[in-house]
């Protein structure tokens, strides 16, 4: 028994050995190829992965790229749209420029003709009137009384015109400001239609001196001072002022009224040449010279008006103008006031 029990136990060592020897032939390797190609898949699969995140990272600037591009394809489209925009308001204000220039262009030929074929036909009309005025009746003296101021009156409009169309050259000289509104004003204080209204002068004494031409900003205030006597009732107030801005060298004079004002849809012609509300009273032409005089010393003059509440005329002059000045005549007298 003992001997059948040993060799039944050598027999299954036998067994077990037999198949240890086969897992170490066969199946170690196996176990060991799949373990190499787990790991060279693994690693592809890293490397895969990899390369995805990297190409998602080129992806992601690409279109970071796209979008800084489309950002700034959209503020060129903005940058143009904003150019055409000017360029076109531009071309607007060119046009109305060139409109204007015509305008002048036109009226400077009208009152070169009309200079050269009524001036002296009317002169000798005048003359002849003003002798048949000394020997007249009472009865024809009212007539020819009517007849020389309507002669007188187309005079006036005439050289109102030739201001207009053709300027005298500037003579420029320092201006105290001051000294030119007190000097208007009382060549002004007599003037009919300036009775029973307050004329005030609140122009600093100590603001810095102008180089202009005395003679034409002098007849601008006085037709912009007759203009506002006109429009204020009596008792109303006509005030004159004026800063100096030293930054921008620049002098503002303001013309304020307490009169009957401008209304809305009259304001924007005002300067337009024979443009006029007073029925007769008037050549339309007032405004149009002061703003061609102003703008002839690189000014700039505005209205602001409104019905009951009065009228504010504003210029602005630089303090220094920069054109050659003509050879200076201090004496020379004030042209006549042509009354719009």
């Amino acid at each position: 028994m003992e001997g059948e029990r040993s060799l039944g136990f050598q027999r299954a060592s036998g067994g077990a050995r037999k198949q240890v020897s086969v897992i170490s032939n066969y199946l170690l390797p196996i176990l060991a190829v799949a373990i190499v190609l787990i790991l060279a898949f693994w690693k592809q699969l890293r490397r895969e992965r990899e390369n995805l995140f990297l190409q998602l990272g080129q992806k992601e600037k690409q279109l970071t790229h796209l979008e800084k591009e489309r950002d700034a394809a959209l503020q060129e489209l903005f940058r143009r749209f904003s150019e055409e925009g000017r360029l076109t308001k531009e071309k607007s204000q060119f046009q109305a420029k060139l409109a204007d220039y015509e305008k002048y262009a036109a009226l400077t030929q009208l009152a070169l003709g009309a200079a050269h074929e009524i001036n002296n036909p009317l002169l000798g009309i005048l003359s002849h009137l003003e002798l048949e005025l000394r020997n007249a009746s009472r009865q024809d003296r009212a007539e020819i009384e009517q007849c020389i101021e309507a002669a007188r009156r187309i005079s006036v409009t005439l050289r109102s015109l030739m201001n207009y169309a053709r300027p005298g050259p500037l003579v420029l000289s320092k201006v105290n400001l001051h000294r030119l509104v007190s000097d208007t004003l009382a060549f002004l204080e007599h003037q009919p239609m300036l009775h029973g209204r307050i004329l005030e002068n609140e122009v600093p004494p100590d603001l810095p001196s102008m180089r202009v031409d005395a003679n034409q900003l002098s007849q601008v205030l006085m037709n912009l001072l007759l203009n506002a006597a006109q429009a204020t009732p009596e008792g109303g107030r006509i005030t004159v002022s004026a800063t100096a801005d030293a930054v921008r060298d620049f002098m503002e004079i303001r013309i304020v009224d307490t009169g009957c004002g401008i209304a809305p849809e009259v304001l924007p012609h005002v300067f337009e040449p024979f443009f006029t509300t007073k029925r007769g009273k008037g050549t339309g032409l007032g405004l149009s010279i002061s703003q061609a005089y102003v703008r002839s010393h690189s000014g700039e003059i505005q209205i602001q008006s409104a019905p009951e509440l009065g009228t504010a005329v504003t210029i602005s002059l630089p303090l220094r103008h920069t054109d050659s000045p003509s050879p200076a005549n201090d004496t020379r007298e004030i042209q006549e006031v042509i009354i719009q």
